[in-house]
């Protein structure tokens, strides 16, 4: 088994793979253009790396995506050599192309959503029909809120409901057309000792201090991220030690016209998979239910808690 396994590191192209789907989860075609290889070569040591256990694959529509095993036997090895593949020669390089490469993305992304921000409540209302979204964020809230946050807000229908339930609002997105048509949808709608901000920011990265809200919602947001795991710390981050959160998004699908006029990286979630990665990220007394939308999708109702520290002994 070791034999194997060093020798599927005995290449210079194995190891930058290696070293580059430690940190991302990425498909063949951002592969090649990150290395700058053709993909017949790439995929051939995608395989040879997946065959010896140190990596795996995901198929995602017509998408597989490939990252560095997380668990297993061979996660130990893979842990072991890290620091190591992290020195190689092509390192700088790699990652530079890398970050070019996500940064693109999220240009996209900002751009794709600015355009259709007039239109972002009536492509909703096409997927969803008649489910009452909103309701169910306001029905996850906690009694007596302190301050609530809607994580790729949009437009700000949900933020509107959400103030006579909370002591503030604060609604960000990546997009700035978003929240342009959020401002004017909430214009005229703070109260009395109620706060009302609107901040732009990345759900990886987020404009909020430490334990700053009570309460977190994720409307329809997680499957247009890069790696939808990363931002679960984050929010945890932000959230008070009593803190809830709610989380609305795609079961696992395989309708490709979501990407394409919806702009969605990710075809749903794998419920399993998403409540994991709660778990991992500090939540718990993670509960969800089920609810059949338009175009036959299948939404994930997740109501979570932040959990508590450990106690001393």
């Amino acid at each position: 088994m070791t034999v194997s396994l060093f020798k599927a590191l005995s290449d210079e192209t194995r190891l930058r793979l290696v070293r580059i789907l430690l940190k991302h989860r990425l498909s063949v075609n951002e592969l090649v253009t990150i290395l700058k290889m053709g993909q017949s070569r790439i995929s051939r040591h995608l395989r040879i790396l997946t065959e010896a256990g140190l990596l795996t694959s995901e198929r995602d529509g017509l998408w597989v995506f490939y990252q560095a095993a997380m668990d297993g036997e061979q996660q130990p090895f893979l842990s072991a050599v890290a620091p190591f593949v992290e020195n190689i020669p092509e390192a700088g390089t790699d990652e530079e192309n890398t970050q070019a490469l996500l940064e693109e993305k999220r240009s996209k992304a900002a751009v794709f959503f600015n355009d259709i921000a007039d239109d972002w409540d009536s492509l909703n209302k096409d997927i969803l029909g008649d489910f009452d979204l909103t309701k169910e964020v306001c029905a996850a809230m906690p009694p007596s809120c302190g301050m609530a946050v809607d994580l790729g807000c949009g437009t700000g229908t949900v933020l509107r409901h959400m103030l006579p339930q909370s002591s503030g609002i604060i609604g960000v997105d990546i997009s700035s057309g978003m929240i342009e048509a959020c401002r004017k949808n909430l214009s005229g709608l703070s109260k009395a000792g109620k706060t009302v901000s609107l901040r732009i920011g990345e759900l990886e990265h987020l404009p909020l201090r430490d334990q700053e809200a009570d309460f977190a919602c994720v409307n329809l947001v997680l499957h247009h991220l890069q790696d939808p795991r990363q931002a679960l710390p984050e929010i945890r981050r932000i959230l008070s030690p009593n803190g809830r959160l709610f989380i609305a998004d795609f079961k696992k699908h395989n309708d490709e016209y979501m990407r394409e006029k919806y702009g969605d990286l990710w075809l749903g979630i794998d419920r399993l998979q998403l409540a994991m990665w709660l778990r991992d990220a500090g939540f718990t007394h993670t509960v969800i239910h089920e609810q059949k939308v338009n175009r036959g999708l299948t939404l994930l109702l997740v109501s979570t808690h932040v959990s508590p520290p450990f106690a001393h002994q």
